[in-house]
């Protein structure tokens, strides 16, 4: 289809169904190329047909699949993760931050929820820095503070971030990550004033969406504190 012979990046609205029978809507992100259909983060568990549809609006398949990025070890993050893993037959590479596969491999319990979650090969550790080819380019940035794994992402071809859960947004307006899910929020303030040395015109948050404008000199106010 089109999509495979040039490269791009979009927002994925999902809306995830909870175990209690509500629904809570988050932005996972899909980026694509020539030979790749990349994934960032997974939603909660049992999201396999509410990724599969997403994608078909999309303009993609499930089977076009080729690689799930995780930006950190959130259960809402990696929940579906193995099920697209056992739904490609195992054709599918995950990529995570080194300081994370502990974590996704099920060797140790998850940080905040305390459980284990079910194991999962990481195919590639990334670190600070790396540059991945996904989307016509990517750029790996280490964020923690949300946990200790988190990484956002920034595609400099249309100046756009992947945030995950070091920043969230409500009503078009960025702001700090929630408080009382992020441990160690010192850190986390300088992750952002990390991100705000980019030049970012869209922030694609997990929970709020998308935000544009004075993103820039938004992102360097929340690492001040404001």
């Amino acid at each position: 289809m089109e999509q495979t012979y040039a490269s791009g990046l979009m927002p994925l609205p999902l809306n995830l169904n909870l175990p209690n029978g509500s629904q809570m809507a988050v932005h996972a992100a899909l980026l694509w190329g020539t030979g790749h259909l990349v994934l960032i983060d997974t939603g909660v568990p049992g999201q396999l047909d509410v990724i599969r549809e997403a994608l078909e609006q999309a303009g993609f398949s499930l089977e076009q699949l080729t690689h799930v990025i995780i930006t950190h070890q959130d259960r809402d993050h990696i929940g579906s993760m193995p099920e697209l893993i056992r739904a490609k037959a195992g054709k599918l590479e995950v990529l995570a931050h080194e300081a994370g596969i502990p974590y996704l491999a099920g060797e140790i319990p998850l940080i905040k929820s305390g459980v284990t979650a079910e194991p999962v090969k990481v195919d590639r550790a990334l670190r600070d820095g790396d540059e991945l080819p996904f989307g016509g380019g990517l750029l790996v940035v280490f964020t923690p503070g949300h946990t200790p794994d988190h990484i956002s992402l920034y595609h400099p071809s249309s100046k756009t971030l992947i945030s995950g859960d070091a920043l969230v947004s409500s009503g078009g307006t960025l702001q700090p990550p929630e408080a009382k899910f992020t441990p160690d929020y010192a850190l986390a303030l300088q992750s952002v004033e990390k991100l705000a040395a980019l030049d970012v015109e869209t922030v694609i948050t997990y929970h709020g969406g998308v935000c544009t404008g004075p993103v820039k000199e938004r992102l360097k106010e929340i690492a001040a504190g404001k």
